[in-house]
C-alpha cells in the first residue's frame, strides 16, 4: 500500500527508516515504554543525587549509574549506526546521536548525554505514533476490499473469495455487505453507499441493468448481479493499485529535501569538527572541553528529522485527503503540480456534459426499421454513450437486433461492421465523407449531434441526438476561474457548431470541434508552446488517452471514463463532477502550504539554535528539546490535512 512510502524515509537518509522501525517500534507496551521509564527514573535519581551532593555518589559509582541509564536506550541506536558505517553509510541520524552523546560522556557531561539519547528516543516513539496514526487514517480509506462473495453455482449459493468468481457468474449481496465485484444489477437493485469510492456521502439508487462497483455498500435490500469484470480488473482493484503506486512518483520539493539531507548531514558534521579545532588557533583562552561541548550541541540540533520525515508525510496526507474526496492522484508530483495549472483544456461529452444522449429525431421515419436495427446491432458492441441512446430507443420500440460478424471502431469517426450479411457504417460526417457517401442536408438544432447510417455503401438514415450539461458544469468553470486558471478551452470530436454553442453557454475562452484524437494532440501541443504554463487536459474517452498522456497533467473522469483514459491519466475524478477539479486544486495548495510551513519552521529553528550553540549560548538540553519539538510540530502539522473539510458549496443559477 501507499503507506510503504513512510517506511522509506529517515531523518538523515531514506535507508534508515526501516532500522528505526526495529529500534523504536517494539511489539509490546512494556518493551515500548518500559525501557524509557526505567532510564528516565535512573536519570532523575542521578540528577537529584548530584544536586544534593550525596557523598557516596562519586567516582566510578556515578559513572556506572549514568552508563546504566544510557545503554538501554542507546545500544540499539549505536549498533545500527555502526552497522551502517560498515556498509559505507556514515552520515546518518544514528551517527549524529552516537557522536554527540559519547562526546558528552568524554567531557563528563553524563546527565546531558543520557538526556539527549533519552529524549531523542522519546521523540522517535511519539513520532512513530503520529506516523502510524496517519497510516491508519489512509489505510481506512483504502482498505475497502470485500473478503467474500456469495456466488450461485449449480443452484446453490456458495461463499468464496472474490478472486475465485468467474465472468458472467451471478452473485448476491445482502444488506450491509460490500459489493465484491463489478457487475450489472439483475433485479430491482438497492440504495448504495459509494463514499469509499467517490467521496460522495449521499446514497445512490441503482436499479436493473445499471452498473455497480466493487467497494460500494448495499444499504437497503438483497439483490443479485452478473459479474462483468474479474476482481483484478475491477474499479476497486484499480483504485487500490493507483493509490499504492502513488508514492513512487515524488514531488520536486520532496526529491530536493531527500538530496539535501544527504549533503547537509556531512556538512554539519564537518562544521562541528571545525568548531572544535579552529578556535585553537584564534582564541587565546581556548578550552578544549568547552568547544567540544559547543560542537556536540551543534550536532544534536543538526539532525534533519523534521524535514525528511514530515515532508513526504505531508504529501501522503494530501493524497489521502484527495482519496477521501473522490480524487485519486497517482503521485505527489501531480499533487504538487496541480495548483500551477494556467491553461485547462476540456473534452465535452462525459466531461462537461452528462454523456447521456437522448434521441430527438429519426429520419426517415417509416415502417421499415431495418436500418435502425442494423445500426443498433453494431452500437451494441460499443461503450460510447451514443450507442446507449440508440439501444434504449430499440428497446422501447421492440426493434430486433442481430449478431455482429465483424466490427471496427474508427477513432473519432464511428463504427464499421458486418451485420446480418450487410456492411454497416454508423458515425459522423467525416466517416461518410471518407467513404464517398453523400449525406442529405437537414436543419437541426445547434446542440443536436447527428449520427449517420449507411448500408452496403448507401445512405440509409440519420439519428439526431442531444446531450445536456452536468449540474455543476457552469459553477465549475466559475470556481476554476477563481482558482487562477487563466484560459479554459473546449476540445471535442463533436460538430464545431455544437461545441461552440456549449462553450458560449459555459463562458469558455475558446472551443474547437470536429477534432480527431490527433487533432486534440496538436491543439494541446500548441497550448504547451508557452513552457512556463502548466497545461492540463480533462477527458473520459478512449480517444482522449493520447492527449491525457501529452498534457502536463492528465485528468480523467473515472465514473464514465474508459479504462484506457483512467490508466493514462495522472489524476482520476471518481464522481465525474468537473467541480472536483477545483477541489483538487484546493487540496494541492493546502498540501504545499503545509509542506513549506514545515520547511520554514525547521530551518528557522535550527538556524537559531545552531547559531546559539556555536556561540556557546545554548545547552545540549535546549538542543534536544528544539530538535524533538520541531520534528513533532512538523509531523502533527503534516497530518492535519487529513482532517480538513474541502467540500465545495456549488449552486448553479
Amino acid at each position: 500500500m501507499a503507506t510503504q512510502e513512510l517506511q522509506n524515509h529517515s531523518c538523515s537518509c531514506e535507508t534508515t527508516e526501516q532500522s528505526r522501525s526495529k529500534t523504536s517500534e517494539p511489539t509490546s507496551f512494556l518493551q515500548t515504554w518500559g525501557t524509557l521509564v526505567f532510564c528516565f527514573l535512573m536519570l532523575v535519581i542521578g540528577m537529584l543525587m548530584d544536586h544534593y551532593k550525596v557523598s557516596f555518589f562519586t567516582g566510578w559509582l556515578r559513572v556506572s549509574w549514568y552508563v546504566a541509564s544510557y545503554l538501554p536506550v542507546a545500544t540499539p541506536i549505536l549498533k545500527k549506526g555502526l552497522s551502517l558505517i560498515l556498509k559505507g553509510e556514515v552520515f546518518t541520524e544514528f551517527f549524529l546521536m552516537g557522536i554527540a552523546t559519547l562526546g558528552a560522556f568524554f567531557i563528563g557531561e553524563y546527565p546531558e548525554a543520557v538526556a539527549v539519547m533519552l529524549f531523542y528516543e522519546l521523540g522517535e516513539r511519539f513520532q512513530g505514533l503520529a506516523v502510524r496514526k496517519a497510516k491508519r487514517n489512509i489505510k481506512s480509506l483504502l482498505d475497502i476490499r470485500p473478503e467474500i462473495a456469495s456466488v450461485n453455482r449449480n443452484g446453490e449459493w456458495k461463499t468464496v473469495h472474490p478472486e475465485e468468481v468467474l465472468l458472467d457468474e451471478v452473485i448476491q449481496v445482502r444488506p450491509g455487505e460490500k459489493v465484491p465485484l463489478d457487475g450489472i444489477v439483475l433485479d430491482e437493485g438497492s440504495r448504495f453507499d459509494t463514499s469509499a469510492l467517490t467521496g460522495e456521502s449521499k446514497p445512490k439508487k441503482l436499479g436493473k441493468g445499471e452498473d455497480v462497483l466493487a467497494g460500494m455498500v448495499n444499504l437497503e435490500k438483497l439483490f443479485t448481479l452478473i459479474v462483468h469484470k474479474k476482481y483484478s480488473e475491477s474499479s476497486l482493484s484499480k483504485i487500490l493499485e493507483m493509490v499504492s503506486t502513488a508514492s513512487s512518483r515524488k514531488a520536486q520539493t520532496e526529491q530536493f529535501i531527500r538530496k539535501f539531507a544527504k549533503v547537509y548531514t556531512p556538512i554539519v558534521t564537518y562544521l562541528a569538527l571545525a568548531l572544535v579545532i579552529l578556535p585553537y588557533f584564534f582564541v587565546s583562552n581556548y578550552v578544549f572541553s568547552d568547544w567540544l561541548y559547543r560542537a556536540l550541541v551543534f550536532l544534536v540540533i543538526s539532525c534533519p528529522c523534521a524535514l525528511v520525515v514530515s515532508i513526504p508525510l505531508g504529501y501522503f496526507g494530501g493524497i489521502g485527503a484527495a482519496s477521501k474526496n473522490g480524487i485519486l492522484f497517482k503521485g505527489s508530483n501531480f499533487l504538487d503540480r496541480m495548483e500551477n495549472i494556467q491553461t485547462l483544456a476540456m473534452d465535452k461529452t462525459g466531461t462537461l456534459t452528462k454523456g447521456v444522449f437522448k434521441i430527438q429525431e429519426i429520419s426517415p421515419e417509416s415502417a421499415n426499421t431495418e436500418w435502425i436495427s442494423l445500426a443498433a446491432s453494431l452500437e451494441k458492441q460499443s461503450t460510447h454513450p451514443v450507442g446507449k441512446a440508440i439501444l434504449e430507443y430499440t428497446d422501447e420500440h421492440s426493434i430486433e437486433t442481430f449478431p455482429v460478424n465483424e466490427m471496427e471502431e474508427i477513432s473519432g469517426k464511428g463504427l464499421r461492421g458486418k451485420v446480418n450479411g450487410k456492411e454497416v457504417l454508423v458515425g459522423n460526417s467525416k466517416l461518410f465523407t471518407g467513404n464517398q457517401i453523400t449525406i442529405p442536408k437537414q436543419t437541426t438544432s445547434s446542440k443536436t449531434s447527428t449520427i449517420y447510417v449507411a448500408i452496403d455503401g448507401q445512405y440509409a438514415g440519420q439519428i439526431n441526438i442531444a446531450d445536456s450539461l452536468k449540474e455543476d458544469a457552469k459553477s465549475s468553470i466559475q470556481l476554476l476561474r477563481r482558482k487562477g486558471i487563466s484560459e479554459i478551452v473546449m476540445l471535442s470530436g463533436d460538430k464545431s457548431d455544437v461545441t461552440i454553442e456549449y462553450a458560449k453557454e459555459l463562458g469558455l475562452d475558446k472551443a474547437y470541434g470536429d477534432l480527431l484524437p490527433q487533432d486534440k494532440v496538436k491543439q494541446v501541443e500548441l497550448l504547451k508552446k508557452n513552457e512556463k504554463h502548466t497545461v492540463a487536459f480533462v477527458g473520459d474517452g478512449i480517444n482522449d488517452a493520447p492527449v491525457l498522456a501529452l498534457a502536463d497533467i492528465g485528468i480523467a473522469m473515472g465514473g464514465l471514463g474508459s479504462d484506457l483514459a483512467i490508466g493514462t491519466a495522472d489524476v482520476v475524478i471518481q464522481t465525474d463532477q468537473p467541480s472536483k477539479i477545483a477541489q483538487a486544486i484546493d487540496i494541492s495548495k493546502k498540501t504545499k502550504s503545509i509542506v513549506w510551513q514545515n520547511i520554514g519552521l525547521a530551518f528557522l529553528t535550527k538556524l537559531i539554535v545552531l547559531s546559539l550553540g556555536a556561540l556557546g549560548m545554548a545547552t545540549m538540553w535546549a538542543a534536544v528539546f528544539a530538535d524533538v519539538g520541531v520534528a513533532m510540530l512538523a509531523i502533527l502539522n503534516a497530518i492535519r490535512i487529513q482532517h480538513m473539510d474541502f467540500s465545495l458549496k456549488i449552486v448553479d443559477k
